[in-house]
């Protein structure tokens, strides 16, 4: 097993990062976290690379991270599992009752709910395609929002970070489930503790490191110097 294969792609209105992860490339099998409401590119890039999708991994409940779950698995010709924390399972059952003004943009799109719905927690452990997903719960953004450390081939560690960190910033905390102080317990718990090294591959925007973060992110500066205390 190699180093193996992330292809990130940016969908939507909202720029949402959804993520291809294979453990030898195209022609094999691969796990998809998240599924903007833009099913279309996924579905031909799946395609494209012959790669077969054995679980779905999503990051929180919020209808640009979840509005295309139907569309995709319902187009494979196997059972596809999708995985998320039972905090945000409402919304994954119900795209347009929980999606707010945005759910006026998912007209076209299947909304059927996946027929292999996972639940996720804190320390739970995703196996796919011979990775390994370890599931870090951060509630903040949502009650049910989870980051991801992946294993893939040898490489090192990797995070998918959801909303929960961004490139120079966070989630935002002001919707529905939402809580800043929640948010804040969540990185000093789960976040910081982890490796400078390890790469951070956002819901949003550029990828970074949690080195970087901690160094150069103001609301993990204000934090660590105890400003949220």
């Amino acid at each position: 097993m190699g180093q193996g294969f992330i292809e990130p792609i940016t969908l939507w209105l909202a720029q949402t990062n959804a993520f291809l992860v294979a453990p030898d490339g195209p022609g094999g099998e691969c796990v998809l976290i998240d599924a903007p409401p833009e099913p279309a590119p996924i579905l031909q890039r799946l395609a494209e690379a012959e790669l077969r999708l054995v679980a779905l991994i999503s990051t929180h409940g919020h209808i640009d991270h979840i509005g295309g779950v139907g569309s995709i698995v319902h187009q494979q010709d196997h059972d596809v599992p999708v995985h998320i924390h039972d905090d945000d399972r409402h919304m994954l059952l119900d795209p347009a009752g929980t999606g707010g003004m945005m759910a006026r943009y998912l007209e076209g799109l299947d909304l059927r709910p996946p027929e292999i719905i996972e639940g996720l927690d804190d320390g739970t452990v995703v196996q796919g395609a011979g990775m390994s997903f370890e599931v870090l719960h951060t509630p903040g953004h949502t009650q049910g929002s989870v980051c991801l450390k992946a294993t893939i081939g040898d490489a090192a560690p990797i995070l998918f970070s959801g909303d929960h960190l961004f490139a120079g910033s966070i989630g935002r905390t002001d919707l529905p489930g939402g809580s800043f102080e929640a948010l804040m317990a969540s990185m000093e718990r789960k976040i910081l503790p982890l490796d400078d090294e390890m790469p951070v591959l956002p819901g949003h925007g550029p990828s970074t490191t949690i080195g970087r973060e901690r160094m150069t992110n103001p609301f993990i500066i204000e934090l660590l110097q105890g400003g949220f205390s």
